[in-house]
């Protein structure tokens, strides 16, 4: 599996402190047979980090896992907060390019209103970018209008949701939010934001399974993924959809 969204570099933001801490996470998620992790560190007002210093630590990280033998490939990326965009020079965005790629991993605020969030993804388009949105069923300003998130899949915005939310990890709304957005086809990618290796752990597979979603797993972790990171082309989703019965029919209430 190829794992988009991940904090793995150490010292960097709210991942692991330590190079030490790193392998650990890297073992863990070896384990759950996760093969390519690409290394997306914040980059907000908290955590200003630039396309250099990840571009290194990624380096000094993937000499240590060949030195240790852990069967682990690590690309580059970021995690953009959408209120850092415009303060980010154009030549610079387009380094934070997932793998090295043409697509950007956009953080959209976890705030009831995104004032300029549509706007400000579709200006990174305009000027090339292509766009996917990380954890949109922590975005509370989806949760209030669904169909502004629908309308940038349109326009060909992808999603990426946290493999934890389909369990419940963040709670029963987000769960019920995130299996609506599977079933609505609104749902392109599953990664496990991971932390740490002993918080926030790195899964993907075993979540997708537990929401009766396996048969998704190639397309979602491997297929859509592979794409993304060499700028091809996205695969149409399998035919058919997950068996909504699976979940139970409380996943499918709208609302708070």
């Amino acid at each position: 599996m190829i794992d988009l969204h991940c904090h793995l570099l150490p010292g960097i933001d709210d991942g692991p402190e330590t190079i030490e801490g790193s392998l650990l996470l890297a073992r863990a998620a070896v384990a759950v047979g996760i093969d390519t992790m690409v290394a997306t560190p914040h980059v907000s007002s908290r955590y200003r980090n630039d396309p250099d210093t990840i571009a290194r630590l990624v380096g000094e990280l993937s000499a240590r896992l060949a030195a240790a033998g852990v069967a682990l490939e690590v690309r580059p990326g970021a995690e953009i907060a959408m209120t850092r965009l415009a303060e980010i020079e154009p030549s610079e965005l387009a380094r934070f390019g997932l793998g090295g790629g043409p697509w950007l991993l956009v953080e959209p605020p976890f705030t009831e209103v995104a004032t300029g969030l549509d706007r400000a993804v579709i200006e990174l388009q305009r000027h090339g970018h292509r766009v996917l949105l990380a954890h949109p069923e922590r975005c509370q300003a989806f949760h209030r209008d669904p169909r502004m998130l629908a309308a940038l899949v349109r326009d060909g915005v992808l999603t990426s949701i946290t493999a934890g939310s389909l369990v419940g990890r963040f709670g029963n709304r987000v769960r019920r939010f995130a299996l609506q957005l599977v079933q609505d086809e609104l749902v392109h990618n599953v990664s496990s934001d991971a932390h740490g290796h002993d918080r926030r752990r790195p899964g993907i597979a075993a979540e997708l399974e537990q929401a009766g979603m396996g048969e998704l797993c190639e397309w979602l972790t491997e297929a859509v993924p592979a794409a993304i990171l060499s700028g091809g082309e996205i695969p149409p989703r399998p035919a058919g959809a997950p068996d909504r019965a699976r979940w139970g029919p409380r996943a499918w209430r709208r609302g708070r």
